[in-house]
This record gives structure tokens, C-alpha cells and sequence, in this order.
């Protein structure tokens, strides 16, 4: 079983930066591919952001291309999102995810295995 911790969320001026982090407890960390989704109020959970178990291959959403990078840390156990340029449409909670798969990221939020709580993301405009 893996416990997932989300933190590093707040209120932000547009323009402004953040820098999530989701620390990963009870399992190997290197195995999952790791996600971060986000959800709105009244709006589906989606992908914004996905690392590979190795790190070696990422995806973004278009809506967040050139301004989130996703990267991970096998050694500590983590997953950091770096959220630049935050627009107001950004407003969310955001959740890290683990699916123990093979070398893939899937969107699908169905597919991921364990979840963080949740870190509330809020871009003021």
C-alpha cells in the first residue's frame, strides 16, 4: 500500500509561481508512473502533468505546456510539479497519483492506483 502526501499549495498572484511536491511512503516509489491531476469546481479531473517510473519521459496538457515542468527525485521518494506563468484558469485542487503500470502515462484517471489528498491551488487575477 501507498501513502501518498500532497503539499506546497496556496493563493498566488497571475503571474506568479508555485511549486507542489507529493512525497511517496510504504511502497517502491521507482515502480509507479506518477501524475498530477487537477479539478475544478463543477469540471472533470484531468491530467496536467506525467512522469515515467525512470523520468525519462513526461507528459504535459496542452493547457500547461511551457509553464509546468514535472520531475521526481527516485532517491527521496517524491514528485514535484513547478507551476510558472499561473494563470487564474489554473485554480484547482491538485492531486498526485500513482499507477503501477508499465512505461506509460496514462490520462485516464481511472487507471492510477493511489492518490494524494489534495493541495488547493488559487491564482488571484
Amino acid at each position: 500500500q501507498v501513502q501518498l502526501v500532497d503539499s506546497g499549495g496556496g493563493l498566488v498572484q497571475s503571474g506568479g509561481s508555485l511549486r507542489l511536491s507529493c512525497a511517496a511512503s510504504g511502497g517502491t516509489f521507482s515502480l509507479y508512473t506518477m501524475g498530477w491531476f487537477r479539478q475544478a469546481p463543477g469540471k472533470e479531473r484531468e491530467l496536467v502533468a506525467g512522469i515515467t517510473r525512470s523520468g525519462y519521459t513526461t507528459y504535459y496538457a496542452d493547457s500547461v505546456k511551457g509553464r509546468f515542468t514535472i520531475s521526481r527525485d527516485n532517491a527521496k521518494n517524491t514528485v514535484y510539479l513547478e507551476m510558472n506563468s499561473l494563470k487564474p484558469e489554473d485554480t484547482a485542487v491538485y492531486f498526485c497519483a500513482a499507477d503501477l503500470a508499465p512505461s506509460y502515462i496514462s490520462i485516464q484517471y481511472t487507471e492510477y492506483d493511489y492518490w494524494g489528498q489534495g493541495t488547493q491551488v488559487t491564482v488571484s487575477s
